[in-house]
């Protein structure tokens, strides 16, 4: 196991390495620079002092010669500094990557505690009412964007009844309250864009559970059980669900960068200060270091989700062999 995770993440070195590269093509090449963007609104701007902007940048240098100059600083752990106000971009990740981190996994630890326990319950329970009623609440809840979901959410809850904050992650005055106040405060702001954040993911695992169960449940081996008398609690928790679970782990790996990509609408929404709001100013500002930073942290989160899944494989399934695997 330790030599196929060994393996995994040498392989993953290429792999990042192509989606830098592609994200550093796009961002430059797309429309607009930052240099246009801050002098464009001052007509007395000349060409001049454009051009010292780009050299101040690092941008009067071809784009290859670009990329090559960010992988060395890369190397070195070194992001580079914000063009928005020149700090170093590791001191902006570090201070938003908690809040994504915490909003995240918060999230999957909903999605999955929850989804797959429902799941389970409606194919156990096939064709019934309940079944029924919790078909129909999945096939409606998967439709609806996260987008109107929050905005939704925020008129009601926030505006109208005024149960919820509709902004930030702590009360305003949360520096001067005792501990507890203040987690509850904090507590209280992460109700909206966690349902959020969970809500599609939700509704999606339940239904990949459900249909993976009621493919298990009508094995021949299932029927064997339940012909020897077995409880069902037994012949569902032991027999049918670690291979249904199979299905189910292949989704950890795409749900991951779902939620980090979806971090950039629910984080702008409600003005969750984390990575994915960041890189929406930052694309707005075409700030390219912060952009850069957010992409590569993005995907390194993503194919350590992956390698997470493949591991959780070989726990549901001893028959798989990693060590094999590749050979």
């Amino acid at each position: 196991m330790l030599h196929y995770i060994i393996r995994r993440l040498l392989l993953s070195i290429p792999l990042l390495i192509g989606i830098t590269v592609i994200t550093f093509l796009i961002i430059h090449l797309t429309p607009g620079s930052p240099v246009v963007l801050q002098t464009s609104m001052n007509a007395k701007v000349s060409a001049e002092t454009q051009d010292r902007l780009k050299k101040l940048y690092g941008l009067d240098k071809p784009i290859p010669v670009q990329y090559v100059l960010w992988i060395k600083r890369l190397v070195t752990g070194d992001f580079g500094d914000s063009f928005v106000d020149m700090r170093p971009v590791s001191e902006k990740i570090l201070e938003r990557l908690p809040a994504t981190l915490e909003l995240n996994i918060l999230s999957l630890l909903i999605i999955f505690g929850v989804a797959v326990p429902l799941g389970i319950y409606s194919a156990s329970r096939s064709d019934t009412l309940p079944d029924k009623i919790f078909t129909v609440g999945t096939f409606a809840s998967y439709s609806l964007p996260s987008f109107w979901l929050g905005l939704l959410i925020m008129l009601i809850f926030g505006l109208r009844l005024n149960w919820l904050p509709i902004s930030g992650m702590n009360d305003m005055n949360a520096e001067y309250l005792p501990f507890f106040p203040r987690l509850l405060g904090h507590l209280h702001h992460l109700i909206a864009p966690l349902f959020v954040s969970s809500f599609n993911g939700f509704a999606s695992i339940s239904r990949y559970t459900r249909s993976s169960m009621l493919e298990v449940l009508r094995q021949d081996y299932i029927r064997t059980a339940r012909a020897k008398g077995l409880p069902s609690s037994l012949v569902l928790g032991k027999h049918a669900l670690r291979n249904a679970l199979l299905p189910i782990i292949t989704i950890v790996g795409l749900t991951i960068p779902g939620l980090i990509g979806g971090s950039f609408i629910i984080e702008t929404i409600f003005a969750w200060p984390g990575l994915g709001r960041l890189g929406f100013e930052s694309a707005m500002s075409f700030d390219y270091p912060v952009i850069m930073a957010v992409a590569t942290v993005g995907a390194v989160l993503t194919l350590l989700g992956n390698l997470i899944a493949d591991i959780l494989y070989a726990w549901a399934d001893p028959r798989i062999r990693f060590g094999k695997a590749g050979s």
